[in-house]
């Protein structure tokens, strides 16, 4: 048991090094002044070659290796599980390629933020070129050492045991389903008339406190947390300080409002796990598809029901004033409005998933080679014509618009269409199991719902596998059809 105490106390440290990486990455979005830049990036990548070193020290693999015959309870043999994975992973990518991609990720997720401001690929492209062929690198390594190719080995990176092969087949499903559903869907939404257009502007510091007062109600601790301002709405942070930021739009509240329900998702499912697991691998956070289901559960299947909407436009009305826009069916018919659009984190949940897929057809032919770089604005709007009928205007509404492969993120995209099909099929269960459910959200109460959700998703943390925690929780392993059903049932009602 010495050993594995020494790796418990190991791991600690690696933790709270990554706790304040979340801190200075969140800075930069946040509060940092644009002369820091330079400075930042030396230090995020200084403080993660120090934690690369931690976690490959040989000294880790010895501990791996005389733990590995203590008598573990369940949970450590678990942690022990996560910290080998963690390790190996780690002990494979040589250190200076760490800093280098480090450094090229800082270096062209700065570029890009003016990039896409001036609708100019090119300006980033060689930077994005530095980025691509270090993760070329990394990807290589560690598909040799894991014994897969390269792209699922970055994919595992984000959701452990995940492969492009089955992705692939539930995107090409989803991709066949896609077409006729939505003809059907847009027909359908026609036929009952224009949609209803909030009046604006909408004041800033109104969108702010409502933001937080929707935070609160689904359950966040604000006395362990806190909601600022980005470009780009995200969630960080770590236990006791979680970090939530959200993008307004003086002409639009509806869309930052749903942001801030979705981040509190991600937080939510943060601030519930186990305590006792703090700091060590574990206790973490069950990959970014798990993550992305409960972000999705509170945003897209709690928030969007009628129920729940039923308590949110009196708020609305209160905070912007009485228009019809805000009434009850009118809110209603807004949030389940449906239509093709350029901007895949405004996108309704029909047709967002062909956002994801696209994204996800574009990495693997940029990865493979088969796709140059330079030809990646062309082979995007080739793309967004093929899967919904639209043509970018620009590269800003094109392959500028996210920030993900311009900070490295290569293998991260399909968690978010894997963590709407597992949304579905959790709230389904979640609500056949528990009834009061739904009549709570009418109320704003959150409290049956979370606690289904900590005993059945949170608690586990890394406990287990992803799709163990879908089948403790739902009877079965994901059924992607879950997510097809559901939109039927929303939008194509018998």
């Amino acid at each position: 048991m010495d050993a594995y105490r020494d790796l418990e106390t190991h791991f600690k440290k690696l933790n709270t090094l990554g706790d304040a990486l979340s801190v200075l990455h969140w800075d930069a979005s946040v509060m940092m002044p644009v002369g820091g830049s330079l400075a930042r990036s030396d230090q995020l990548a200084t403080l993660r070659g120090i934690s690369h070193e931690l976690l490959t020290d040989p000294k880790v693999g010895d501990l791996i290796g005389t733990a590995e015959n203590a008598d573990l309870d369940p949970w450590q043999a678990a942690n022990l599980h996560e910290i080998r994975r963690s390790y190996l992973r780690a002990s494979a990518v040589p250190q200076k390629l760490v800093e280098a991609l480090s450094q090229a990720t800082s270096a062209c997720e700065h570029s890009w933020r003016t990039a896409k401001q001036d609708a100019d690929f090119a300006r980033v492209q060689p930077l994005l070129q530095k980025v691509l062929d270090l993760t070329l690198e990394e990807g290589g390594i560690l598909g040799e050492t894991l014994d897969m190719s390269l792209y699922d080995a970055l994919i595992d990176t984000y959701e452990p045991g995940a492969s492009a092969s089955a992705i692939g087949q539930i995107f090409e499903d989803y991709a066949a389903f896609l077409p006729s559903f939505l003809d059907d869907v847009l027909e359908k939404q026609k036929r009952a008339g224009e949609k209803p257009i909030p009046e604006g502007p909408f004041a800033i510091d109104k969108q702010e406190a409502l933001a937080r007062h929707l935070a609160e109600t689904v359950g966040f601790d604000f006395s362990a947390g806190r909601m600022d301002v980005s470009a780009h709405p995200f969630s960080t942070g770590y236990a006791g300080d979680r970090r939530i930021t959200v993008s307004y739009n003086p002409d639009d509240p509806i869309l930052a409002l749903m942001a801030a329900l979705h981040e509190t998702g991600h937080s939510l499912y943060e601030q519930n796990l186990p305590t006792e697991w703090s700091g060590q691998p574990v206790g973490q956070a069950r990959g970014m598809a798990i993550h992305e289901s409960q972000s999705l559960l509170i945003e897209m299947q709690a928030c969007r029901t009628p129920e729940f909407v039923s308590f949110l436009a009196p708020l609305f009305r209160e905070a912007f004033g009485e228009q019809d826009a805000f009434r009850d069916e009118n809110l209603l018919r807004l949030y389940h409005w449906v239509e093709p659009g350029f901007i895949r984190v405004m996108a309704d949940e029909v047709t967002y998933p062909a956002h994801v897929i696209l994204r996800f057809r574009l990495e693997q032919a940029l990865l493979s080679g088969d796709l140059p770089l330079a030809d990646l604005p062309y082979a995007w709007n080739e793309g967004m014509q093929g899967l919904l009928g639209i043509t970018p205007p620009n590269d800003r509404l094109g392959c500028l618009q996210d920030i993900h492969w311009y900070a490295g993120s290569f293998g991260y995209f399909p968690t978010y269409t894997l963590g709407a099909m597992t949304a579905a099929q959790l709230f389904a269960a979640a609500t056949e199991a528990e009834p009061d459910i739904l009549p709570g959200l009418a109320k704003g109460d959150f409290s049956i719902l979370r606690d289904w959700l900590k005993r059945n998703v949170h608690g586990l943390a890394s406990s287990v596998s992803s799709d163990e925690i879908v089948a403790h929780a739902t009877g079965r392993r994901l059924e992607p059809k879950a997510f097809e059903s559901h939109l039927k049932q929303r939008y194509l009602p018998k």
